[in-house]
């Protein structure tokens, strides 16, 4: 028994170590994330330690069901993992690998939920020995009977598995049910100093669609109807339109190129637009995938605006639309935004608005240093795709990351009104759903 599993451990390290190298050539970015993975397959052969015996005992049918679901998720990451390695990953089918990644995804959200309970049904099993021991050992008065403690064990067992069974269920229906109903949020923005010429000058915003992960194209036309029945005077794009490669946008760049305001369109580029994440035989091929980007925004008519500016004459009085390259506050998302660079030329403009598609750096540098930006606009944090959103009450386990994750923000330190919006994103990336934070088609109207 022991030599067994001396054998196993030695395999685990072997395979572990194999993984690393494995992770570091298919997915460089992400290896910083392989502990986590690793630790994940840890905690897997954990609970399945825990439930293997009850398993074993049911009939063989669902015993062999149960047992090929459970390992489902740590098949398909190991097959993906090696068939990458002759095949880029990123030469797939792109919502093949989004599905995928998707199944593995939700199995191992319900698995951690009910790892949590299991580990803490442990515990109180752990300490009931320990306190047993104990009075055994100062030959003290006999240790309460422990049943009630086993028994609250087995309870907190019984609701980690059954809350696993909600939360699976939960997001599937999060990726069939919600995944593609977006939602209009209006807000108004108040400027009490503003040219009356720009009163009810309508904007709508739309952020990360990821395109590499869009799979319902008749959902892409309703949102491109939505849009355009507001006749706005300006749409604005903040970034992140594919996850990896260019060619994700091939399929949809026909129905994006309907999108018409009366000013015109403008986008700007967020952290997954820039090839940043795939491993390049060359810097040219790096390069090159962006100015195929480059062209497609020039094939839909949009805009593009790289540490750049264009200034709209709207009624008379000349509003900028300034973007920057995408800028973040965390070291791990690129920063190669220029703000300077991107207002520069917009000293005479009577309105700034400025696209950003990280709202850190709104917090870091925009709130600060330019308040005379009067509208910064922004996407990236999807609202993690779950939350919940009530009248009184929100909370996402966005908030753990950024100040301001989603909706209206303003700046109390400026004389003037500055306003920041987050929007939620109207695509997704990882999970392939949403649950509670639905996406968004953002309006936007000026007011005094």
């Amino acid at each position: 028994m022991a030599k067994k599993t001396v054998y196993i451990l030695i395999g685990g390290l072997v395979l572990t170590i194999a993984g690393y190298f494995v992770v570091a050539e298919t997915f460089p970015k992400e290896l910083s994330r392989y502990p986590i993975f690793v630790l994940a397959i840890i905690l897997d052969i954990y609970l399945w330690m825990s439930v293997r015996a009850k398993v074993f005992a049911w009939k063989r049918v669902l015993k062999y069901l149960f047992t090929g679901i459970y390992w489902l998720p740590m098949l398909l990451m190991i097959a993906m993992l090696v068939v990458s390695l002759f095949i880029n990953i990123y030469t797939w089918k792109p919502q093949l690998a989004t599905y995928l990644g998707g199944i593995i995804f939700m199995i191992y959200s319900a698995k951690l939920f009910t790892i949590i309970f299991f580990l803490l049904a442990d515990l109180i099993k752990i300490l009931g020995h320990a306190i047993r021991f104990v009075y055994h050992k100062k030959k003290m008065k006999p240790c309460p009977d422990p049943v009630n403690r086993l028994s609250r064990a087995k309870f907190l067992k019984n609701v980690g598995l059954i809350g696993g069974g909600f939360v699976l269920s939960g997001m599937v229906i999060g990726a069939v049910r919600w995944a593609y109903d977006f939602r209009i949020r209006r807000a108004y923005l108040r400027f009490p100093v503003m040219p009356r010429q720009l009163e009810g000058m309508k904007m709508v915003q739309i952020s990360d669609l990821h395109l590499g992960s869009w799979a319902n194209e008749p959902a892409l036309i309703d949102a491109v109807n939505v849009i355009n029945d507001e006749k706005p005077d300006f749409i604005f794009f903040t970034g992140d339109l594919v996850n990896f490669l260019t060619r994700e946008a091939n399929a949809y760049k026909g129905i994006l190129k309907q999108l018409k305001a009366k000013y015109g369109v403008f986008a700007v580029l967020g952290n997954h637009d820039y090839g940043d994440y795939v491993k390049w035989a060359t810097q040219s091929e790096k390069e090159q995938n962006l100015r195929d980007l480059e062209d497609i925004y020039k094939e839909m008519g949009w805009q593009l605006l790289r540490n750049q500016n264009h200034i709209a004459d709207v009624n008379g009085i000349p509003v900028a639309i300034a973007g920057v390259e995408n800028w973040s506050a965390y070291s791990r998302f690129p920063r190669y935004g220029d703000t300077v660079k991107a207002l520069k030329g917009a000293d005479n403009a009577l309105f700034k608005i400025l696209l950003s598609h990280d709202p850190t750096h709104w917090d870091r540098e925009i709130s600060k240093k330019h308040p005379n930006i009067n509208v910064t606009l922004s996407g990236h944090t999807h609202g993690f795709q779950f939350g919940v959103e009530l009248k009184n009450f929100r909370w996402s386990p966005a908030q753990y990351m950024y100040k301001r994750w989603a909706g209206l923000y303003s700046n109390p330190a400026t004389d003037n009104p500055q306003y920041l919006y987050v929007n939620r994103g109207l695509g997704m990336i990882g999970y392939p759903g949403r649950i509670g934070i639905l996406p968004e088609i953002t309006v936007l109207e000026l007011t005094s």
